[in-house]
């Protein structure tokens, strides 16, 4: 098994409206207990507003903390999920089924090793 990065790409602007957003919830919510009872999750959350991020460079030797976002866009990514799985096919099968519940665009991506390497 391997550890794929799942990460919803978002709009800048703020949340959508109650309306709008607590469906989404609710499909999120049915989408993590699929992922649980499968065996697949790992770990999952959403992420503040760009405008919360602090920024930590090295410039000459010496660490330099700046307020906002790493870079300006018109999206970010605004949560994450962690998935265990056999294949790339078979992560891309859980980041469609995440991308139906949030109804935005979901990078699929693979961690470098094995799932012994990122956990005890």
């Amino acid at each position: 098994m391997k550890h794929y990065l799942l990460s919803i790409q978002q709009p800048d602007g703020g949340p959508p409206s109650p309306e709008v957003l607590e469906p989404i919830m609710r499909e999120v919510g049915a989408f993590n207990e699929e992922l649980r009872a499968a065996g697949a999750w790992v770990f999952a959350g959403g992420l503040h507003e760009p405008s919360t991020a602090t920024v930590v460079r090295v410039q000459d030797g010496e660490a330099l903390v700046t307020d906002g976002p790493y870079t300006e866009g018109k999206e970010h990514v605004g949560g994450l999920t962690i998935v265990r799985a056999s294949d790339l096919d078979a992560a891309l099968e859980w980041g469609r089924k995440l991308a139906r519940a949030v109804t935005l665009p979901v990078e699929v991506r693979p961690f470098q090793g094995e799932t012994g390497d990122h956990l005890p």
